[in-house]
């Protein structure tokens, strides 16, 4: 090590060789992080966008989405569930791609708060019990990438792409907005035959003499 040290010394070139070669070395392994994170995440949810928007790997199409949608009291479906797998496949895509950064992880938050709000909320954590497990992993995913940008191997590095602040507000603005209506829907509650209602009306009159 003190021999180590002494070269150092004697050659500050070879140290500043040396600290440039771990700089790079970090550089290149971060870049590498960041396109695993986009291939893996991104191309996931593109998978889920294209059985929700095509009917894709044996999904069920826009019309039963819009339909499983509007179970939810999302109405009008098709309009809801156009804009969910968008926002899915063409996030992932964005993502994937490393194009036109935030909007793909911008897309990938609210289409999965959304999700979290809507199919796995009251629910335990884990997906194997119908939880929001998966929906957090990709909003960890999401918000590691807008911190950190897309990295070198992305389509925005290779021909220079950089989104201007003011659109990147207006879509994250737009996105949770949406986001927040779609939560605070709900569903219609079925209307009531007169057997039902007679029998809630005895119900009552029990209750009262109780």
């Amino acid at each position: 090590m003190k021999q180590l040290e002494e070269i150092l010394a004697m050659n500050p070139d070879y140290s500043d060789s040396l600290l440039v070669e771990d700089r790079t070395q970090a550089s290149t392994m971060r870049n590498v992080a960041l396109l695993l994170l986009r291939l893996s995440v991104g191309g996931l949810l593109a998978g889920h966008g294209a059985q929700k928007l095509f009917g894709w790997f044996g999904g069920f199409g826009l019309k039963g989405t819009a339909g499983w949608l509007e179970s939810m009291g999302l109405k009008p479906g098709t309009l809801w569930a156009t804009g969910a797998s968008a926002s899915e496949f063409g996030g992932g895509t964005l993502t994937v791609l490393g194009l036109f950064h935030p909007l793909g992880p911008i897309a990938t938050l609210a289409a999965m708060s959304m999700a979290i709000a809507k199919a796995h909320w009251g629910k335990p954590i884990w997906v194997a019990q119908g939880g929001a497990e998966l929906p957090v992993t990709n909003i960890a995913v999401a918000l590691a990438l807008i911190l950190n940008g897309p990295g070198a191997y992305s389509l925005d590095r290779v021909f220079g792409i950089r989104l201007p602040r003011a659109l990147v507000a207006l879509v994250l603005v737009a996105e949770a907005i949406l986001a927040v209506v779609g939560i605070m829907t709900r569903p219609t509650p079925p209307p009531q035959t007169a057997d039902h209602a007679g029998a809630e009306l005895e119900a009552g009159k029990g209750a009262e003499t109780f």
